[in-house]
């Protein structure tokens, strides 16, 4: 196992502005299958990107352990220099500091669409109801979707039920956003508009990790691209670095398949 007492993350690249996550030297097996081997990644705050790669390549056990719903075997993990990996370190207080939105929603059924947005701010945080209805309020009405604030999930179509699920996991102001595939569950008509306020919650600032298969996407919005292949990363860079003049015959192998 890596030294707790280690250099922990490295000075960040991007001007002076401070690294919100680092992975260092993280593995992962599942039984004797090795699903991450390796992983260094530094997140500056700010900053949105993009993990891409064929199913199986990592991506969303990355994200896990990111959020702890996975332990790492080997490695360490900081969100804003503590080191979260740490086993004495309180999980559900770290889980609070971070949003997660995962590609089948997974909004409770039973509450309402504003008590869904507002349920973490209230029992986790301890803010008063009226105040969390008041911000989840503005929140449902930045996205389209106040006039559904008394409706149940499934009056809802998909796209709305994933933007409901993004404004849910923004509501507590999280230090650090994971997307997990978050449009792999709908209809081609429906993905513009989830991807539409990933848009805007970049240009507000948000540090974003998304593991995504919109390639398009990715490119317009990721500030740096990722590319994972059986657990290691492969290549990162600028979207038309990695995109357009790939360094790694992987690499190009990867977006070959994919144009064609």
């Amino acid at each position: 196992m890596v030294d707790r007492a280690g250099p922990g993350p490295r000075a960040d690249r991007w001007c002076g502005v401070s690294t919100a996550l680092s992975v260092r030297g993280v593995h992962k097996w599942f039984g004797r299958t090795p699903v991450l081997q390796g992983i260094d990644l530094d997140v500056a705050e700010h900053e949105v990107v993009a993990l891409i790669g064929a199913s199986g390549s990592g991506k969303s056990t990355l994200l896990r352990t990111v959020n702890l719903l996975e332990p790492v075997d080997d490695g360490q993990i900081f969100l804003h220099e503590q080191d979260i990996t740490d086993p004495r370190v309180d999980a559900d207080a770290i889980r609070a500091r971070i949003g997660v939105v995962f590609q089948h929603y997974n909004l409770f059924p039973h509450l309402t669409v504003l008590d869904n947005v507002t349920l973490a701010s209230r029992k986790v945080f301890g803010v008063r109801r009226a105040e969390a209805a008041e911000r989840g309020l503005a929140l449902l009405e930045r996205i389209g979707l106040a006039d559904k604030a008394r409706s149940y999930p499934d009056r809802l179509s998909g796209g709305q039920q994933q933007r409901v699920a993004i404004v849910r996991a923004i509501a507590t102001e999280p230090e650090l956003l994971l997307l997990d595939e978050i449009t792999s569950a709908l209809d081609p008509v429906l993905v513009g508009e989830v991807l539409d306020l990933v848009r805007e919650l970049k240009e507000s600032g948000s540090t974003i990790v998304m593991a995504t298969h919109e390639m398009g996407f990715a490119r317009r919005v990721a500030d740096r691209v990722v590319f994972l292949a059986d657990g290691r990363i492969v290549e990162s860079g600028t979207p038309a670095q990695v995109f357009d003049a790939p360094e790694q015959e992987r690499t190009r192998d990867f977006l070959a398949r994919l144009h064609h």
